[in-house]
C-alpha cells in the first residue's frame, strides 16, 4: 500500500516534493468553479506532443520505472513491478491504458488525447481488456492478476484496489481540465453517472464517486514523482496532483456530500452558435431566478433574467451582445443559472 499518510502531513509537505515551477499557478489565485476549470485549462493547454510508440519505446518505461529496480515498470490496476522488456500482447505482458477511454471521445491513439502520458499508464494486458472502455464506479465481481487483486467490474463500470483510485481520480480530472474543445480537440466532460458514452460521446463517470476517491486515496510521492516526469516531456502538468484542494473549487457540488443536488437542466443550442443561442432549463418548483452572462476572467457580461419564474420549462435567447447591447468578441463564455439553493454553471462558445 503507497498511500498512508495522513492528509494534514500530505499537504503540508507537498512543497518538499514538487518541482512546480515559479508562477506556474499564478493565474488561478483566489478562482473557484468553472472560471477556475478554464484558467487552468490556459495554463496546461498545448502540451509538448509525442507519437503514441514514444510513449511504448521510452516515455513510460522512464515516468512509470519502478524505484526499486530501474528494469521493470510498475502496473497502474495491480502496482505489480514487471520488465519493461515485456511489453505485448500476452495475457502477462504489459501495454499501454488509456485511464480515459479513448471510445469516450473517440480520439482512438493520436496525439494530442491519446498520446497524453498524464492518463496513459503501463497496465497487464488481461487486466487491461477487463476494464475495457468502462466507466469508474464501485463494485462488481473480483478482478485479479496473477492471483493479485486488481480491482471489481461489472456491465458497465471498473473499481481499481484502494492504492489507486485516487490516481484514477486525478487523472480523469486532468482530463476534464485539459481538453476544452479548443483548437479541433474533444471537448471531454466528467458526469455523475456510468454507461456515459453509448455513442462515443466525449463523457466519463462516474463523478461523485472519483472525486470521493481523490480525498480518500490522496496524492503521495509516487504521482508527484511521475508529475514531474511527465512535466519534462510534454511541458504541461496535472494540477490535481500539484494542488488536490482545486478538486473541490471547481466541483462544490460533487466533493461535498451535504450540499443539495443540482436539478436545473440547464442547457444552450446550439453551441458552438452564431449569432445566437437559446438557454433552456426547467424547474421544480416556483422560484427567484437569475440567469447571467460572464467573461471567462468572472466579469458579469449581461443579465438575460432575474425574476420570480413558475415551476417548468424556460427559455432565452442570447444574442451574444453585451449589458450596453454591443457585440461580443467571439470565445468560450459561461452562462450561470441561481435560484436559492442551486446554482448552475455551463459554458459556451461564441464563433464568428
Amino acid at each position: 500500500m503507497r498511500k498512508f499518510i495522513f492528509i494534514a502531513v500530505l499537504l503540508s509537505s507537498l512543497a518538499l516534493f514538487a518541482q512546480i515551477p515559479e508562477g506556474y499557478y499564478d493565474d488561478a489565485e483566489g478562482l473557484s468553479g468553472i472560471v477556475l476549470k478554464l484558467t487552468l485549462h490556459n495554463i496546461i493547454k498545448d502540451h509538448q506532443e509525442y507519437s503514441y510508440n514514444d510513449l511504448r519505446d521510452f516515455i513510460l518505461k522512464d515516468t512509470d520505472e519502478d524505484p526499486q529496480n530501474s528494469n521493470n515498470v510498475i502496473l497502474l490496476y495491480t502496482c505489480r513491478s514487471v520488465p519493461k522488456s515485456t511489453f505485448g500482447g500476452g495475457a502477462d505482458d504489459w501495454n499501454r491504458e488509456h485511464v480515459w477511454a479513448k471510445s469516450h471521445g473517440d480520439f482512438g491513439t493520436t496525439a494530442p488525447c491519446g498520446t497524453d502520458a498524464h492518463h496513459i499508464r503501463p497496465t497487464d494486458v488481461s487486466v487491461n481488456s477487463t476494464r475495457g472502455n468502462k466507466d469508474f464506479d464501485e463494485g462488481g465481481s473480483v478482478v485479479y492478476d496473477n492471483g493479485d487483486l486488481s480491482g471489481w467490474t461489472d456491465c458497465d463500470s471498473f473499481e481499481p484496489v484502494d492504492q489507486v483510485k485516487g490516481d484514477v481520480a486525478r487523472m480523469i480530472m486532468y482530463m476534464t481540465v485539459r481538453y476544452e474543445g479548443d483548437n479541433g480537440e474533444p471537448d471531454l466532460e466528467m458526469v455523475d453517472y456510468v454507461n456515459s458514452s453509448p455513442n462515443g460521446e466525449p463523457y466519463h463517470g462516474k463523478a461523485s464517486t472519483l472525486l470521493a476517491w481523490h480525498n480518500q486515496d490522496p496524492v503521495d510521492s509516487w504521482e508527484i514523482t511521475r508529475n514531474n516526469k511527465v512535466y519534462s516531456y510534454q511541458q504541461n502538468r496535472n494540477p490535481f496532483i500539484d494542488h488536490p484542494e482545486y478538486a473541490a473549487l471547481i466541483w462544490p457540488e460533487l466533493a461535498n456530500d451535504n450540499l443539495p443536488q443540482i436539478a436545473l437542466s440547464l442547457t444552450c443550442y446550439p453551441n458552438p452558435f452564431n449569432p445566437e443561442t437559446t438557454i433552456s432549463f426547467s424547474l421544480a418548483e416556483t422560484e427567484n431566478v437569475k440567469l447571467e452572462i460572464y467573461n471567462t476572467k468572472g466579469q458579469l457580461v449581461r443579465t438575460l433574467a432575474n425574476q420570480v419564474l413558475p415551476k417548468g420549462e424556460h427559455s432565452y435567447v442570447w444574442h451574444g451582445k453585451d449589458g450596453k447591447n454591443n457585440s461580443v468578441a467571439s470565445g468560450i463564455y459561461l452562462y450561470r443559472l441561481t435560484t436559492a439553493n442551486h446554482m448552475q454553471i455551463r459554458k459556451m462558445m461564441l464563433l464568428k
